[in-house]
């Protein structure tokens, strides 16, 4: 009985494991917080720092959240895990773990606690973090890449039929995709908002993730009443436009929001 209870839990513990791969897998990307919560300052005793260079020998592309992303990145931050580390401490010992959260704010993994009995903080963080990331055995990252794979044939087909058919119309297939990136840089300069249901209406939260607005419904369509700032959100062409009073000012903002 003892042996069939006990394979039982393995049994549990490698489907958790397993779909705890799958999940990670589908994110190219982990974007490690610039300040953790529990700390004053912006990677304060390099707690960042150590996160991002340990999560790299994982085998993910990490970014500090203060640091140029890649376009892609940029124009879609759901391809991307949010990786904190949040703090367990006791009175005697100092304890963390590291958290993946998606772009709604979804906490999606959540490792086993490291410790240190160092008093100092620098030393007893960074060892609390060093041991956090030793227990993090439960999953092997490997980005799965295979939609992209399958797109690459099909680009080259094109290529080599444009050059059979006329030389002089490479250049032309070069400038193309110049001017396309010049033009994808500006919508990079929108900040995006995911909207999550909240009572009569919807928390906008960004890519942190913090609540930027709480928005009310109204009877207008793509109409909102933003909560506590005396303001209002409307759609604007493509974009949707926050308006409230700060300070004694009317705050003029432009966002990309995805409901």
């Amino acid at each position: 009985m003892i042996k069939k209870t006990f394979a039982f839990i393995l049994f549990i513990l490698a489907l958790s494991t397993y779909a705890q791969e799958v999940n990670l897998s589908n994110y190219k990307y982990i974007i490690v917080q610039e300040k953790f919560d529990f700390l004053k300052e912006a990677d304060q005793y390099q707690t960042s720092s150590l996160t991002k260079f340990l999560l790299k020998k994982k085998g993910f592309e990490v970014y500090l959240s203060n640091e140029e992303l890649p376009k892609e990145l940029a124009n879609d931050r759901c391809l991307a895990l949010v990786a904190r580390v949040t703090d367990k401490s006791s009175m005697f010992k100092i304890k963390t773990a590291i958290e993946f959260l998606d772009c709604f704010g979804k906490v999606i993994y959540t490792s086993q606690e490291g410790q240190s009995i160092n008093k100092e903080y620098k030393r007893g963080f960074q060892d609390a973090i060093r041991n956090t990331y030793e227990t993090m055995t439960d999953f092997e990252y490997s980005y799965n890449t295979k939609e992209k794979v399958t797109e690459k044939p099909i680009v080259e087909e094109k290529i080599v039929k444009k050059d059979a058919v006329n030389v002089d119309e490479k250049p032309k297939i070069l400038i193309k995709p110049k001017v396309e990136t010049k033009t994808t840089e500006k919508p990079n300069t929108i900040p995006v908002l995911y909207a999550q249901p909240k009572g009569l209406g919807f928390q906008l939260v960004n890519t942190d993730p913090k609540v930027v607005f709480i928005i009310l419904k109204t009877s207008e369509k793509d109409s909102y009443i933003i909560k506590d700032k005396n303001g209002r959100l409307y759609k604007s062409g493509e974009y949707w436009v926050a308006e409230y009073y700060a300070n004694g000012q009317i705050v003029k903002e432009k966002y990309t929001i995805k409901f």
